[in-house]
């Protein structure tokens, strides 16, 4: 039997960067949209607690898919081992990155393709 696949998806919320293990990640149903299936959190047979990965935990608690903006998604990896999943400050320069939209419709005086 093949292992199950693992992806880290690392995106951006509210100031905060979030990194989530998953099983199952694809364009989704959404348009503009990543679908992201079967979080993945640390077992709990360990006497340490890590509060960090215990946030994260409680915020997507009974959350079953979630659908992430595209243009909030920093990177998506396919790891062979879970690390922790984690929220953590938005760290860098005073520059921001400027938003971009996904799909731009036609306008009335284009020539939209012709």
């Amino acid at each position: 039997m093949a292992a199950k696949r693992l992806y880290k998806v690392l995106f951006v919320n509210q100031g905060k960067v979030y990194e989530l293990y998953a099983r199952s990640v694809s364009h989704g149903g959404l348009f503009g949209f990543v679908e992201i299936e079967e979080l993945v959190f640390g077992e709990r047979t360990t006497m340490v607690v890590d509060p960090a990965e215990e946030r994260i935990q409680t915020e997507f608690a009974g959350v079953k898919r979630s659908y992430i903006p595209m243009h909030a998604i920093l990177r998506i990896d396919e790891v062979e081992k879970q690390g922790v999943s984690k929220i953590t400050k938005v760290e860098g320069s005073n520059v921001t990155q400027f938003p971009m939209p996904v799909y731009t419709p036609g306008g009335q005086g284009g020539d939209q393709g012709r």
